[in-house]
């Protein structure tokens, strides 16, 4: 009888095919390989810009290397850490860098949009690092 009981409280309604897994599973592949790409883009434009590439990996240093290459004041990296200003702030230092390799506006915000495609663009492309510009 007691099996009988538990039976029919069973929960049969969530596949167990695993089907799930695995989709998650390739999503996470797919994400390691986009940040895998990034942070490689970014250790050549830290090495474009004279700069050591190793900062690309390490997390605080990166974004005060970068702000560097974009020639802005190192006092911003503390504007990065407040909400909402830091979007502000990381569209100013995309447009600075876009700049800094000869590049413009529209390359800059392709540059905040999808970083994944256009930061390899200005790493492995023929953009040459100008800290005069």
């Amino acid at each position: 009888m007691t099996n009988l009981i538990a039976f029919m409280f069973q929960d049969n309604s969530a596949p167990s095919n695993g089907a799930a897994g695995a989709a998650f599973g390739v999503i996470g592949i797919v994400y390691l390989a986009v940040i895998v790409l990034v942070v490689a883009a970014m250790w050549k434009i830290f090495v474009k810009a004279g700069k050591p590439g190793w900062a690309a990996i390490i997390p605080i240093y990166n974004l005060i290397v970068l702000l560097e290459i974009a020639g802005r004041p190192l006092w911003w990296f503390l504007l990065m850490l407040i909400p909402l200003v830091n979007l502000i702030m990381f569209i100013i230092v995309a447009v600075d860098v876009a700049r800094k390799f000869g590049k413009g506006v529209g390359f800059a915000i392709g540059m905040v949009i999808l970083p994944f495609i256009f930061y390899p663009m200005l790493a492995w492309g023929d953009a040459q690092y100008n800290a005069a510009a």
